[in-house]
């Protein structure tokens, strides 16, 4: 099977992104339409309902380097938050403390990612833990 390259990839990323194709959850675009080579993107993850997270919107920055999406994109949260895959320092995305990304696949995508946070905010061990202010950012 013939690989995609990266940046045909991107483009189909990015008409989904705009169309807000998915549940509505999370949404995504590029930071700069200018941005030629596509690398760097907004992220919004909707706090899972029944959880601490509830009606808090997290704002996130996504950067797909030149092996994407043979490797996962990098993730730092803007807004600050309490999960155990996030540095409470700067709010980057620990890769290998979230399946989404310790189990990336060419198949992979930035919604499934955003999704794949969403989804573990929403589990046992996380849906109870104590967050920062709303609207702190790092």
């Amino acid at each position: 099977m013939a690989r995609i390259p990266r940046n045909f990839r991107l483009l189909e990323e990015l008409e989904k992104g705009e169309k807000g194709i998915g549940d509505g959850s999370c949404s995504y675009g590029l930071m700069d339409g200018d941005d030629i080579m596509m690398s760097n993107w907004n992220g919004t993850i909707l706090g899972p309902g029944h959880t601490v997270h509830e009606n808090r919107i997290y704002s996130l920055k996504i950067h797909c380097g030149e092996d994407y999406p043979d490797k996962p994109p990098t993730i730092h949260f803007l807004s600050r938050v309490n999960l155990p895959f996030v540095s409470h320092i700067d709010g980057k995305v620990d890769s290998t403390k979230l399946n989404v990304l310790s189990q990336w696949g060419r198949d992979s995508s930035i919604e499934t990612t955003l999704v794949g946070i969403r989804r573990e905010m929403a589990t046992a061990n996380n849906r109870k833990l104590l967050q920062p202010p709303e609207g702190s950012t790092f």
